[in-house]
């Protein structure tokens, strides 16, 4: 599945991150010649660098060589790089194919189902379930793609999983024209990553390649309470099928009894669930839709639910500590992610909020945050437009670095109330990224 004109010249593989180490190894391999290149020159870096350079692949840090990009036979391409960094915009001007990783592994995977997730919001952990759904339903099956082990890792083993379920960014869609989804599912539209998209519409568009190999044969699985997702997928040939918060549905969540349910049968009360909010509500839903539809029956659904924990850095409950209990939602990069956290605070909280702004304000935090929140302290890089934008509504009180504003948290709370981590912002001011931010609030809350 390699075809003959990847072969008339070298690849150039532009990033050094995971799926692009990921990449270069799976092109080196299959015998073609690669340049890969990244702007950052972190020891870090380096030290990936050094391991991947050798017969067949070049490697440059600091620094892209847009003359060898501009020659190249193909340009696989990063979820992390902006499509208007230079390299990218050499690719496109000398009219070079660009790639993601997702889909060279797609072009792989023909004997594989995919079940690719995507969406704004709830995308791992909905990914995570699915995965833990289909093999607690006696099934083959694994987690890829964004999630953290790139989807050509496993196209390289001599062993597959029958099932993939795989997170799918805007921006892997954006390059991944081959990638056909067995099922498809798409958990919810908000306004994010306008710091690189020149319009929500340009965002939301990305987000409509998920349906660009629909078959008669696919299966959307689609949140029936977002007006805007219904949309993007209207006239999407295929198997359209929905869940819901608010009305019956292919899967729905009875309030009135507490119950999750799939179609006429109940699927289990929602105090089984060991997950925090509303949107973990929905991610379920999706989640045990797409498993019935694989063919999973409702009694290893029921059961693969209520053993299911929540992931890193998602609402994560740290440790009670003073009284007070601390929650590690480092993942919440948008605001529209932090609104979902707000939603699932029961008692007073104390937010830790910043980082790098990702465009659009915070405005929309403050009718949320005028209920319950004791108040606000804003860190980093947008702590200016986090106080700008919600002074009046709530106390904020702004610092510089991540470590303070923990510390001024701390102070802050009563003893009853939750200290939330949901920044709404990137981590990339102050951190390599969400996780590494995730994890130094948790050592510090370890160590209180």
């Amino acid at each position: 599945m390699i075809p003959d004109e990847w072969r008339d010249g070298e690849v150039a593989v532009v990033g050094l991150g995971r799926s692009g180490v990921a990449a270069t190894r799976f092109l080196a391999a299959n015998g073609l010649q690669v340049y890969v290149s990244d702007s950052a020159a972190t020891e870090a870096v380096r030290a990936v660098a050094a391991e991947l350079a050798g017969p067949g692949v070049t490697v440059d840090v600091g620094r892209h060589d847009l003359d060898r990009i501009s020659r190249s036979s193909l340009v696989v391409t990063s979820p992390g790089v902006s499509p208007q960094a230079p390299p990218l915009k050499a690719a496109r001007s000398a009219g070079r194919d660009i790639l993601a990783e997702l889909d060279i592994a797609a072009m792989q995977l023909d004997d594989a189902r995919l079940i690719v997730v995507t969406g704004t919001n709830g995308k791992t952990t909905t990914t995570k379930l699915i995965a833990h759904l289909l093999h607690e339903g006696g099934e083959s099956a694994e987690a890829a793609g964004n999630i953290g082990i790139p989807l050509i890792e496993l196209a390289s083993r001599p062993v597959r999983p029958d099932w993939i379920a795989v997170e799918a960014s805007s921006f892997q869609l954006h390059d991944s024209p081959h990638l056909t989804p067995t099922i498809g599912v798409m958990t919810n539209l908000a306004p994010d990553h306008l710091d690189r998209y020149d319009s929500v519409e340009a965002y939301y568009a990305d987000k409509r390649n998920l349906f660009r190999q629909a078959t008669v044969e696919a299966v959307w699985v689609l949140n029936g309470d977002d007006p805007a997702l219904l949309r993007l997928a209207d006239g999407v040939v295929g198997k359209h099928l929905r869940w819901s918060l608010q009305n019956q549905a292919d899967g729905w969540y009875d309030r009135s009894t507490g119950r999750l349910m799939l179609g006429g049968e109940v699927l289990l009360p929602r105090r089984e669930i060991a997950l925090l909010g509303d949107h973990n509500v929905a991610n379920t839903l999706a989640a045990a839709v797409a498993a019935r539809a694989a063919g999973i029956r409702v009694s290893a659904i029921s059961r693969g639910l209520r053993c299911f924990r929540p992931l890193p850095h998602r609402l994560e409950p740290v440790r009670e500590v003073e009284g007070k209990v601390w929650i590690n939602d480092s993942k919440a990069t948008n605001v529209s992610s932090t609104l979902v956290a707000i939603a699932a605070m029961d008692r007073p909280y104390v937010l830790i909020a910043g980082g790098r702004a990702k465009g659009g304000g915070f405005a929309q935090l403050v009718d949320s945050l005028a209920i319950n929140c004791r108040a606000v302290i804003a860190y980093g890089e947008a702590r200016g437009a986090i106080e700008q934008d919600l002074d009046g509504v709530v106390r904020v009180q702004h610092v510089e670095g991540f470590y303070e504003a923990v510390s001024l948290a701390r102070d802050s709370a009563l003893v009853g109330d939750v200290v939330l981590l949901s920044p709404a912002c990137a981590s990339f001011d102050q951190f390599s990224s969400y996780e590494e931010r995730g994890d130094v609030f948790r050592r510090i809350v370890e160590s209180l």
